[in-house]
């Protein structure tokens, strides 16, 4: 039905402003709308495959068909054509034509380029095994490496499964790497030498202390991460470019952390791969050692090699060149640890003869799928060229939707996942993916408010630092002695952490709040002093204003936007500080008050620490590499977040490059699909208007009828 009563009111959907409509829905959660016929509770069904309308809860007084909502269903350009695959069987293992030919291939270079879901893990398997039983090659000579550690266990799982008697060498290029270190040098190298990440981020920060970089001010995980970076593509410090003042900072940090590590004999992670690089290049009689022990060599995985682990493995294969490495340069995602896609050519150069195989058949998803997925990374400028061929067809073609924003787009996908759930569909089924950890804001809250299950790895939003310097001007405006919110706005105003002890000491003396505090320091420069005085009395003005208007505010009158502008992204290309303040105003939009803007923050932090196992699976695209779900939301495919912002800056500025990644990123996340897929093109985003992806083909792009 597409009327209802609100306050004794009556209104027609199609009369109300696209804008208001989770207004309505958040109302009928709350039992605001009835019938107008039997005066019943009804519910606004705002989901993606019909259109909007309201339902009664319990009784049904009216029948009315459900029409279909404004979505576009990507049809293939070309039908689907049973392909007749010859099957061969090796080690009891049947494959097709292309797998079987990988797995022959025994002798020299072999490039393995295999298409999302074309069963690379059973080829590569298979091959290691087909050596071993078929070849007689010995199992002890034979080196397969991968990246993760759940990784290394499939394979071990899968070859033990074959009743060798014996299995090859099998683990993560960090495990590998690190016992030759620890057989060259077993007291150099020995375990309680490591240091693991957390205590990497302690030394690090306390390095910063000492060069007076103050840790509630500066992106010591953004540092962390560049100085990885920096190892793993062997960047010398004399290479790095310095550009601004926050990369002379890392390069400090960088300098300092690496003589601190040699005066204590502590290694990290990335001392296990750069050190066995230098061990090998440098060492000619250890390096003969490993040459006599390992004649063949398996790289899983191999687009998200880097610099390091490349040159590693070049020199572990220079004496025979039986090296067999597999992977798609279309998934290659992970630039910013240092993966490049160019290895793949490269490696054509530096083993010639190369033998490639390309493994085009694809099990995992049916033919519309595949069709869209060929679709987007046909146009990627560098690639290796290679179709993806679907085994199975389906009726279900990958579908578009439109919701307004992204408030609106969350609430369809949890009243679609509802539906689903009613039917019978596991949650665990069920995946979301989403560019930014911060971009699943809303569809998170929309999940916990209907208590659906939910499984993510990420941090909750309202965690996030901006987010939290900004709320605890909130908690001041209410409790004028929160001494955590004092620290976070001690920061902002660019005050010492150690003033917050003579806050203190004058509140006491004084008999005053912390806020009220603020404006008797005198242990300042007299410019912030007067700052202080001016700031002061406006907690109170914040107090009495709703959410959105208290935020403008503090931005404008209370020094927020100032402290955005010089520390709100620095270091981070990817999320920037002001991004967060507008995905905090969205949300603020939709409360009258700030307590109960607050208590919507602790509700959602609440959720976010007891998501269950087993449920909704919301990720990152990048988290999502390597897994597979029956039913795939792709949230936010619009530019400025997939393409991300960074990349259309870049590309402006004549760097194709991490707008290519873009493209890589949107195909792994439409190839995740094994049944249906879900694309969400909003029309507005943080407040402002969205465009479609530019991502999406031409047949893709729409715009929205409603």
């Amino acid at each position: 039905m597409n009327k209802a009563q609100y306050n004794g009111k009556l209104f027609d959907i199609h009369t109300l402003p696209r804008e208001k409509y989770e207004l309505v829905y958040e109302q009928s959660l709350r039992n605001k709308w009835t019938c107008p016929m039997c005066g019943g509770v009804v519910r606004f069904h705002l989901a993606i495959e019909h259109a909007p309308h309201f339902y009664h809860v319990s009784n049904v007084c009216i029948k009315e068909e459900r029409k279909q909502a404004n979505i576009i269903f990507i049809h293939p350009t070309e039908p689907f054509q049973a392909k007749e695959k010859k099957q061969m069987t090796v080690c009891g293992i049947p494959l097709d034509t292309e797998q079987y030919e990988a797995v022959q291939h025994v002798e020299g270079p072999l490039l393995v380029l295999a298409g999302a879901g074309s069963g690379k893990t059973r080829t590569l398997t298979t091959r290691a095994a087909a050596m071993i039983t078929e070849h007689h090659i010995k199992a002890t000579n034979m080196m397969i490496v991968t990246f993760t550690t759940k990784a290394a266990k499939e394979l071990v799982d899968r070859l033990q499964s074959y009743n060798l008697d014996n299995i090859p060498t099998v683990g993560t290029f960090h495990s590998l790497f690190y016992r030759m270190l620890q057989h060259a040098d077993p007291f150099r190298w020995r375990h309680e030498r490591l240091i693991r990440d957390w205590q990497k981020e302690r030394m690090i920060k306390e390095i910063g202390r000492e060069l007076g970089i103050d840790e509630r001010d500066f992106p010591y995980d953004e540092a962390m991460q560049r100085i990885s970076y920096w190892k793993n593509t062997l960047t010398s410090l004399a290479d790095i470019a310095i550009e601004n003042e926050w990369d002379e900072r890392v390069v400090q940090l960088y300098k300092q952390y690496e003589a601190k590590k040699q005066q204590l004999e502590l290694f990290d992670f990335d001392d296990m791969l750069y050190a066995c690089y230098d061990m090998l290049r440098t060492d000619e009689r250890r390096l003969r050692q490993y040459h006599e022990r390992f004649h063949y060599f398996l790289i899983d995985e191999f687009q998200d090699i880097n610099s390091v682990q490349y040159e590693t493995m070049k020199l572990l294969a220079s004496h025979t060149h039986h090296i067999c490495a597999v992977g798609d340069d279309d998934q290659t995602i992970y630039a910013f640890r240092g993966s490049d896609s160019s290895f793949i050519h490269q490696f054509q150069q530096d083993f010639p003869h190369t033998k490639i195989v390309k493994l085009t058949e694809n099990y995992r998803s049916p033919h519309p799928i595949v069709s869209l997925a060929n679709s987007i990374i046909s146009k990627s400028r560098k690639r290796i060229p290679k179709q993806m061929n679907a085994q199975t067809d389906s009726m279900h073609c990958p579908t578009l939707f439109f919701p307004y924003d992204e408030e609106e787009e969350a609430t369809m996908i949890a009243c679609d996942i509802e539906e689903r759930l009613k039917q019978g569909v596991k949650p665990s089924d069920i995946a979301i993916l989403c560019r930014t950890n911060a971009s699943a804001r809303a569809v998170f809250e929309r999940l916990a408010q209907l208590r659906l299950p939910v499984t993510t790895d990420g941090e909750s939003f309202y965690n996030r630092r901006i987010v939290r310097y900004l709320l605890s001007f909130f908690q001041l405006a209410l409790d004028p002695n929160d001494e955590q919110a004092m620290t976070d706005v001690a920061t902002v105003l660019f005050l010492k952490q150690t003033v917050i002890n003579d806050l203190k000491a004058i509140s006491i003396l004084q008999d005053c709040s912390l806020v009220e505090a603020l404006a008797k320091l005198d242990s300042i420069p007299p410019f912030q002093q007067q700052k202080l005085r001016t700031i002061v009395p406006l907690f109170a003005k914040v107090k009495e204003m709703k959410p959105l208007e208290a935020i403008d505010f503090i931005e404008k009158e209370m020094g927020f936007g100032d402290f955005l502008k010089k520390r709100g992204n620095e270091g981070n290309a990817i999320e920037k500080g002001s991004d967060d303040v507008r995905d905090v105003k969205v949300v603020a939009r939709k409360f009258k008050t700030i307590p109960a803007f607050l208590s919507h923050v602790e509700r959602t932090k609440a959720y976010a620490s007891t998501t269950c196992d087993d449920g909704i699976q919301l990720m990152t695209i990048h988290r999502s590499k390597g897994l597979e779900f029956p039913i795939v939301y792709i949230i936010g495919v619009v530019d400025g977040l997939l393409p991300h912002d960074y990349a259309l800056e870049a590309y402006r500025n004549g760097d194709v490059a991490p707008l290519e990644e873009e493209r890589r990123l949107l195909y792994v996340a439409i190839t995740r699909a094994k049944e249906r897929l879900f694309i969400s093109v909003p029309s507005m985003r943080r407040l402002k208007k969205a465009n479609a992806s530019r991502l999406l083909s031409s047949q893709t792009k729409a715009k929205s009828l409603v």
